[in-house]
């Protein structure tokens, strides 16, 4: 039986190393940079995030849902829940499995200024 630490084995090892710092180095900034998840390594455009302080469905009499494009991930629905929140006077609920925002207004939902919130967020209003 020869010896484990061979300089084949050496090499090897310091590759496999490096390899692994520079996968969790890149991992790291893409976090810290403001990169989504699920995106080619291109910064996500920044989306205002509204906390809907008025929750009870009853003060919302429009309802209109939309077919919204791009999203794969929860980070995806978030932020797009957070930019027709910033809207005022609505609230969304997004179901990222079937692609849809679901916009409670408490005037009638202006589609023109969602549609341009979700553009602006990084995604798109489909048309069905």
């Amino acid at each position: 039986m020869g010896d484990v630490i061979t300089p084949a084995n050496a090499l090897v090892a310091v590759i496999v190393l490096v390899a692994l710092v520079v996968g969790v180095r890149r991992a790291v900034r893409g976090l810290t940079r403001g990169q989504s998840c699920c995106s080619d390594g291109a910064p996500m455009p920044s989306s205002q995030r509204a906390e809907v302080a008025d929750t009870d469905c009853s003060h919302y009499p429009y309802a209109e849902e939309f077919l919204i494009g791009g999203m794969s991930c929860e980070g995806c629905a978030r932020r797009v829940e957070g930019a027709i929140d910033a809207l005022g006077d609505v609230w969304a609920t997004v179901d990222l499995r079937e692609h849809t925002a679901r916009v409670l207004g408490k005037t009638p939902i202006d589609r023109p200024a969602v549609e341009a919130a979700v553009k602006g967020a990084g995604y798109y209003v489909m048309k069905p």
